[in-house]
């Protein structure tokens, strides 16, 4: 009986020990789903961080963008007096160069070499593109050596010629001691005459050896292709292998020309005036000019002449009008407008004679001015920065603004002004500006 028991308590106690071994096992393991979904939800958290990091990120940049200097265009303000008074007389037309050139050989050869691009300024006397000079110098070598052979020839003549001069005077010895008879004496001076003549003979053909040789070097010369004058190249007219020459030799294949420059400093306006109307125009006018590609810049002018002669098929007369503001953004067959100004003494005249006329007032566009009625807001640049003025405002003139009192003539004011532009803000300008 006690055998039996301690048997079954034996059992029973093994049986705990399994059931408590089983769940410390179970306690011990790994959750596979709960570790997976634990890192899925950190797969989110960080997708999410990132995802806020970026919007953060982008609004920031956006910030400081918004935080840069606005891109501001500029135009001078130029004294309404300067400018000749009220437009009496508008017309269209055209820059033109009065110095313009082709340039090209002066002889027909093969191009070997092409110094010029568009755009390139050019000295006088420059070069701008080489020729085939192999033949050139041939001829040149030739001529030299026809000189040096001929000088070689003057100088044995002239050692002839001493030696006939010497033997003449003795035979003139002798016939007056009657040694020798007359016709040795008259040999004598025939020999010496002889020579004379020769060597007077060849001192002519070495001058025509020295003209040959100026000859040949002007040839070689000519095969270097030089600027007329300083300017600009406009147009690039061969390329190396290409045949040029100073005529027309028909077909495509022989080039009339180089390049094309252009005296940027000749440039001028040309326009044609209706003849019903060139009664208002006079020599030394003052003209305000406006270029179609830059409509807010004014170019100040003056007439330099009215051609004398009328186009009768349009019924116009041509006016010349010089340019007097230099700049680089001025190029040859720009369209243009020209407003022709009263003169300068009829404005000063009425100037003088107006009640309250300002000799100050100067011209803005009317874009660079905020406000309405006679007071008005324009921002001057200067260092970088814009400075608010309170400016008098005056009539509208054209696609211009007078103002009579806060701005001086030559300023620079920023034209359409953003809304946000205040009082010391720094800028920046815009190509052309």
């Amino acid at each position: 009986m006690d055998t039996g028991r301690r048997l079954e308590t034996r059992q029973r106690c093994g049986t705990l020990i399994n059931v408590e071994r089983d769940e410390l096992l179970k306690e011990l393991s790994i959750d596979r789903k709960a570790a997976g979904a634990r890192h899925s939800r950190a797969g989110w958290v960080v997708a999410l961080a990132v995802l806020l990091l970026g919007v953060l990120g982008g609004g920031l940049w956006f910030g400081f963008a918004r935080l840069g200097p606005p891109s501001v265009r500029l135009a001078v303000a130029h004294s309404s007096r300067a400018g000749g008074g009220t437009s009496v007389l508008d017309a269209s037309g055209y820059v033109t160069a009065r110095r313009q050139a082709t340039v090209s050989a002066k002889i027909t050869g093969k191009v070997v070499e092409v110094n010029i691009e568009e755009g390139m300024r050019v000295t006088e006397g420059a070069v701008l593109a080489r020729l085939d000079d192999v033949e050139a110098k041939a001829q040149l070598a030739l001529a030299r050596a026809q000189l040096t052979a001929t000088r070689s020839q003057l100088g044995e003549i002239r050692a002839q010629l001493v030696q006939a001069e010497n033997d003449l005077a003795r035979q003139e010895e002798l016939f007056k001691k009657n040694l020798v008879s007359a016709q040795s004496l008259d040999a004598a001076h025939a020999q010496r005459d002889t020579l004379r003549a020769r060597e007077a003979n060849t001192e002519d053909q070495i001058r025509v050896g020295q003209e040959s040789v100026v000859s040949a070097e002007v040839q070689l010369d000519n095969t270097v292709v030089r600027a007329p004058f300083g300017g600009v190249v406009v147009a690039k007219a061969a390329q190396p292998g290409e045949m040029v020459s100073p005529l027309s030799a028909g077909g495509s294949f022989t080039r009339t020309g180089i390049g094309t420059i252009v005296d940027m400093d000749s440039l001028e306006i040309q326009v044609d005036v209706n003849e019903a109307f060139i009664n208002r125009v006079t020599p030394g006018q003052p003209v305000e000019a406006t270029l179609n590609a830059y409509p807010d810049w004014k170019i100040p002018g003056e007439v330099i002449a009215i051609i004398p002669t009328a186009d009768r098929s349009k019924a116009t007369v041509k006016v010349r009008i010089a340019i007097k503001a230099r700049d680089a953004r001025i190029v040859p067959d720009m369209g243009v407008r020209v407003a022709f100004l009263e003169s300068r003494a009829t404005n000063a005249g009425q100037a003088t004679s107006r009640p309250g006329a300002n000799p100050a007032a100067v011209r803005v566009p009317t874009s660079a001015i905020r406000g309405q009625g006679g007071e008005g807001v324009a921002f001057v640049y200067r260092d970088g920065r814009v400075e608010r003025r309170s400016v008098t405002l005056g009539p509208v003139v054209g696609a211009n603004r007078e103002v009579t009192r806060g701005l001086a003539d030559g300023e620079r004011v920023v034209v359409s002004p953003p809304d946000s532009l205040k009082d010391g803000d720094p800028v920046k300008l815009l190509e052309g500006g």
